[in-house]
């Protein structure tokens, strides 16, 4: 078991956020998490990659409310509950977030490099993971130079991707990454997607587009409110019509 979470609650001052989410994911898997907006997805994201902890509110600089968490995350077999967002990144449980983030004022380049931080520049590891990311995204080679800032959505969100995995991901936790595309532009990112999932990394998607992630998951949650509603691949989840329109959208 690559990963395995047990029971995770979190809670913003009395508000519940999550309530006993049990999941796992498998070595070599593409895995899915789906549900409405508001279900908690991105924020059992956070909790797993030690984000949620020290998570601010920039408009007044200071901690958002308590936040309580309870339950066990486990990577690899080793509990990762308490270690920071950087010692879990080191193990390889890396998280690309939601809305891109570029380091805006950066070439394309650069911020490639950034993700980097575990490795020596010009090292031949390091070569060789360039030249991966470039064949999984060969327009950012082209665009090495560019000012990131200057991006299309859809090239910034390969970007974010692409900066993840200099991360060497064991497991990549990939939030949202088709919120605002085009649909024609959706589709090439999640091809490239599926690619990053066949070169042997494994892949944990939160996603709205559920079609989309149905057409590509090895396993899929569905979370509502909070909870975990329903689990199983794709066949099977689409053959419960309550599912389907009741959390779906199908």
């Amino acid at each position: 078991m690559l990963l395995e979470v047990k029971d995770l609650s979190v809670s913003y001052d009395m508000a519940t956020i999550l309530s006993g989410i049990s999941i796992n994911v498998q070595d070599g898997e593409l895995v899915g998490l789906v549900g409405p907006n508001g279900a908690g997805k991105t924020t059992l994201l956070r909790a797993i990659t030690g984000l949620v902890k020290w998570e601010k509110d920039n408009r007044r600089g200071q901690r958002m409310g308590k936040i309580t968490l309870e339950g066990q995350v486990s990577f690899m077999g080793e509990q990762i509950s308490n270690l920071s967002a950087d010692q879990i990144a080191r193990r390889g449980l890396v998280h690309c977030p939601e809305r891109r983030r570029p380091f805006k004022e950066m070439s394309v380049y650069e911020n490639i490099l950034a993700g980097a931080y575990l490795l020596k520049k010009n090292s031949p590891e390091f070569k060789r993971l360039l030249e991966e990311v470039y064949s999984l995204f060969p327009i950012l080679k082209d665009r090495g130079r560019q000012i990131s800032a200057t991006l299309s959505g859809g090239e910034q969100q390969m970007l974010a991707i692409a900066r993840s995995l200099m991360g060497k991901p064991k497991l990549l936790c990939i939030d949202e990454p088709s919120v605002g595309l085009a649909p024609i532009v959706k589709r090439e990112l999640f091809e490239r997607i599926a690619a990053v999932a066949r070169s042997g990394i494994t892949v944990l998607l939160v996603e709205q587009d559920v079609a989309m992630t149905f057409a590509m998951s090895n396993r899929n949650y569905v979370l509502s409110h909070g909870r975990l509603v329903s689990e199983g691949t794709s066949e099977v989840l689409l053959q419960d019509e309550d599912l389907r329109k009741s959390y779906l959208g199908l």
